[in-house]
């Protein structure tokens, strides 16, 4: 039987084991959150380096591709340095899926009016953004606001270019807690960039970013971001968030977070390495990458 293993930054309280069939094989999916203990990530892989057939690497990038150039962040990289089992953080789903994103909302969502999309750090969700543009919108950057506390938005994509060459460079090699809210600063919510927030139709990106400096009335808005709790989906529908959109994929049928699914699909791939963006998109369906609507005000859809 495959095994695919998700070591993760994120919280220990939503470990989960199970053994399934995917694609018509056999699987053990494990989900290991550290609680942030970077140390402690780093040992379980190495104790469980050639004992897997690929790991997910859970709550942060090991780098981001953005303008088709690929930025290693390296204080995150050094975790998994010298592991000889593929790793994988999630970026070639999401490549292939969130790109997809807009173009599916455009059916399950036909009236959304004005057209414009806020992205907290596109860098983060660069594909996502490209298919938002793809679909006609308007598209805001916040990557200086939200990710440096620069209270500057990008307005164009070739802006968000020219950002990412000259910082991407320079940030890969920052500590990974000045880049991601980690511990105690994920439920930490300070009200902020108001006038953005009400001019987009559309905010998207990682939960955490949206949540970081959500208003708070969010009236008829439309949250497009990753998998979220049950206590995330009761904070939007009380300051008035409309929908709220999960891009995160389904395999057969199941939602994973994107570096688990990742990790499964280089499993059952077994080829003993990371697989191209073109792979993935030939072993996942059209209803893999469908997103999740859910109603806040009202039923789900």
């Amino acid at each position: 039987m495959k095994c695919a293993v998700s070591i993760s930054l994120g919280s220990s309280k939503r470990d989960k084991r199970v053994e399934t069939t995917l694609l018509g094989q056999p699987i053990l999916l494990e989900r290991i959150g550290t609680d942030g203990d970077q140390k402690k990530m780093r040992r379980l892989f190495q104790e469980m380096d050639g004992q897997v057939d690929a790991f997910g690497f859970g709550g942060a990038d090991l780098g981001l591709e953005v303008d088709g150039r690929y930025h290693p962040l390296y204080s995150v990289a050094k975790l998994v340095d010298g592991i000889r089992t593929p790793v994988v953080d999630g970026g070639g789903v999401r490549a292939v899926v969130e790109r997809q994103t807009a173009r599916h909302l455009a059916h399950l969502l036909p009236d959304i009016q004005p057209k414009r999309a806020l992205f907290c750090v596109g860098v983060g969700r660069y594909h996502m953004a490209r298919g938002f543009l793809d679909a006609g919108y308007v598209v805001r950057f916040g990557d200086l606001a939200f990710g440096l506390d620069i209270p500057i938005f990008l307005h164009s994509l070739s802006a968000l270019h020219r950002v990412a060459r000259i910082l991407l460079p320079v940030m890969g090699r920052v500590p990974f807690e000045w880049l991601y809210p980690t511990g105690e600063k994920q439920n930490e919510i300070t009200p902020k960039y108001h006038a953005q927030y009400a001019w987009a139709s559309v905010i998207a990106d990682d939960f955490l970013y949206v949540k970081k400096h959500l208003p708070e009335r969010m009236d008829g808005k439309i949250i497009v971001t990753n998998t979220t709790t049950p206590e995330d989906v009761e904070l939007l529908r009380a300051r008035g968030v409309s929908h709220l959109v999960t891009s995160t994929p389904r395999l057969d049928g199941r939602s994973f977070g994107t570096n688990m699914m990742e990790a499964a699909l280089v499993a059952l791939a077994d080829k003993g390495r990371a697989l191209s963006n073109a792979e993935i998109a030939g072993m996942l369906g059209e209803a893999d990458m469908l997103p999740t609507v859910l109603a806040l005000q009202g039923s789900e859809k």
